[in-house]
């Protein structure tokens, strides 16, 4: 990863007597994704909007490649692309004239803007629908079109505030792979999202949001580690005597949790040479193992425990991000 383009230090914003960022700090280096992770109302957008100089900050600072977001406004702009959570193309125009369009409004001359039109469109797979009008792509293509005129300009940062939102399957996982190959081509990416997988699959590292303020970060797995350890899952036969079972792994130094209705017992696991001693013990009291298999905390666990409710139930509660 490279130097640090996206910046933000102690950034508080209130709206009268509503304090919708409370000291938030964040950085995220060239080729690199950051994922913000929060409900709506978290103040996920608000940030994105401040550090895309939309929206003035109450107090700290905020930086894009060393520009000041409040003073060097225009130089910060010059070096960004942002995707809201809505298509923001012109739905009476192609995607052809959407890109042109803005290639023209940043300076771009009639060659340039057509050769980079054409670029973009073929690199979002676009070109078989340049010349049709925005309003009849599918949600999926008008997404790939909203992110390819957010990157016209070349930008060095792009902010993704929920991206997907409203996409199936299939468009989603086209998107993110648009964002992978991005980020391996340097571009530093700031993406909100309310979708635990999306931000487990993108996510270099993590800053969670909740009621303005941060409440979590670092890398997918150091927030997971943070929630428990590892367990490994074993099932036994139904006519298995599960006090027995429990027993035995006591002996050998373990902490089962027995699962009555499953015939399975759950103990943590650190190390490689865990299943073979589970197996072991249990064999020294005549009982055999139908199924092992190790699990671990998820993002959604991890959203539980730093902010006591998971993105989707709070969605029901919070009116703006």
């Amino acid at each position: 990863m490279g130097d640090v383009v996206v910046e933000a230090v102690e950034v508080t914003r209130t709206f009268g007597r509503v304090r919708a960022l409370d000291n938030v700090s964040l950085a995220v280096p060239r080729g690199a994704v950051l994922g913000l992770l929060g409900h709506n109302g978290a103040g996920k957008t608000t940030l994105v909007h401040i550090l895309a100089t939309l929206l003035p900050l109450t107090s700290g600072a905020a930086s894009i490649a060393g520009y000041d977001v409040c003073t060097q406004g225009r130089e910060v702009r010059r070096r960004i692309g942002l995707t809201g959570q809505y298509a923001s193309v012109d739905q009476q125009l192609s995607g052809r004239e959407n890109i042109r369009l803005i290639a023209r409004l940043l300076g771009a001359s009639k060659a340039e803007a057509r050769q980079r039109t054409d670029e973009l469109l073929e690199m979002f797979d676009l070109a078989h629908a340049a010349d049709r009008t925005a309003k009849t792509y599918s949600g999926g293509m008008r997404r790939r079109l909203d992110l390819a005129a957010s990157l016209v300009g070349r930008p060095d940062v792009i902010f993704l505030d929920e991206p997907t939102t409203g996409l199936d399957p299939t468009s989603r996982t086209a998107l993110w792979e648009h964002v992978e190959r991005l980020v391996r081509d340097g571009a530093a990416v700031l993406l909100t999202t309310q979708y635990l997988d999306e931000a487990d699959r993108l996510a270099d590292r993590i800053t969670v949001l909740s009621q303005g303020k941060v409440v979590g970060a670092g890398t997918a797995a150091e927030l997971k580690a943070q929630v428990g350890e590892k367990a490994l899952r074993i099932t036994l036969p139904a006519d298995a005597d599960l006090a027995v079972a429990s027993d035995a792994l006591r002996r050998s130094g373990f902490t089962p949790a027995a699962d009555e209705k499953d015939y399975a017992l759950s103990v943590p696991v650190t190390g490689s040479a865990r299943l073979s001693t589970v197996v072991r013990a249990l064999d020294e009291v005549a009982i055999d193992v139908v199924e092992a298999t190790v699990t671990e905390p998820t993002l959604n666990d991890v959203y539980l425990n730093l902010a006591g409710e998971t993105p989707a139930a709070a969605s029901t509660a919070g009116a703006t991000a």
